[in-house]
């Protein structure tokens, strides 16, 4: 198996290549494979389901130890495919206390950041389009009886 990476590279269903691929991984790419689902608000305010992950994002822990808790997202490992929440954080053996790394997969966004323009305008459009895969004249039509 060759060791660079492949921009050509679809897909595969053997666990092996699909770690290749994240392991390979320039850091731009990367950056789009930390995302996380939005919670039900944002999902209609918006339009989309997933966002990438921002420092300042207020998340809900879904999964793992720390799950229910909220808090902000105080840094992101690109190489490490890790997500820091400042509300998630275990105590070492020597006493201080440490922040756990966790899955970007087993976050929810509540609350976005929007200080960057990019981003805010990229929601902006999202937001006057509707859903994907979702005809609203054929729900209109079913809610009238025709």
């Amino acid at each position: 198996m060759k060791k660079e990476f492949s921009h050509s590279w679809i897909s595969s269903r053997k666990p092996r290549k699909q770690r290749k691929y994240r392991h390979n991984a320039p850091l731009n790419l990367r950056h789009k494979m930390l995302s996380s689902h939005l919670s039900k608000e944002l999902k209609k305010k918006y339009g989309i389901r997933n966002l990438q992950i921002r420092k300042g994002d207020l998340v809900k822990i879904v999964r793992g130890q720390y799950k229910k808790k909220t808090g902000k997202v105080e840094r992101i490992s690109i190489t490490r495919y890790k997500v820091y929440v400042s509300g998630a954080e275990h105590v070492k053996k020597s006493g201080e206390k440490a922040s756990y790394p966790i899955d970007p997969s087993n976050l929810i966004i509540t609350e976005l950041n929007l200080d960057d323009k990019q981003r805010s305008i990229k929601l902006k459009k999202n937001g006057t389009t509707p859903i994907k895969g979702l005809n609203t004249k054929k729900l209109a039509d079913k809610k009238k009886g025709n």
